[in-house]
């Protein structure tokens, strides 16, 4: 496994977050906390450049990360978008080594690690809406892979509280 040069990289931290779960709150304070202490942070509302196609900006970004911080939310596994972002960085960790930190914020890990619950409903619904199942398997799998990390799990206060002292 090849290991991100740290000069090769654009961005210290790549955040992947459902916009309408945490953008204007967790994913919001994140972000400025990461900047605050210096760390150049891609987040795609303020780093994507007018007049790009945002897919390939938001790949090449998460392609050009040291980090890539993914936070599962309620409806994350609804985006195709989160989807096909969560496939590239599991794709740059097992070949660039690229660093992943899960968040689980106010989802319940084991929902996201074996799909059940609200990841259940919207991975079936993805299998029913589109023909391309490989697609669906990639997701399932880079979603797994991910979700078993050792990450934090900010379902309660003191959780989110201790997690907020790190940044």
């Amino acid at each position: 496994m090849a290991s991100i040069a740290a000069s090769s990289c654009k961005y210290d931290v790549f955040l992947s977050f459902r916009g309408e779960d945490t953008r204007k709150n967790f994913t919001s304070h994140l972000y400025a906390g990461l900047c605050q202490k210096g760390i150049i942070t891609f987040k795609d509302d303020q780093e994507l450049e007018r007049g790009k196609t945002i897919s390939q900006e938001l790949l090449k970004a998460i392609q050009d990360s040291k980090i890539s911080i993914v936070i599962f939310s309620r409806s994350y596994a609804s985006s195709s978008w989160c989807l096909d972002e969560l496939v590239q960085i599991f794709e740059c960790m097992k070949t660039q080594g690229q660093m992943v930190m899960p968040v689980f914020y106010h989802v319940n890990p084991t929902e996201v690690r074996k799909q059940t619950g609200e990841y259940g409903k919207s991975f079936a619904h993805h299998e029913q809406r589109f023909n391309n199942l490989h697609n669906v398997q990639q997701w399932r799998t880079a979603m797994t892979a991910l979700a078993n990390l050792s990450g934090w799990d900010l379902q309660d206060r003191y959780t989110y509280n201790s997690f907020s002292c790190i940044i």
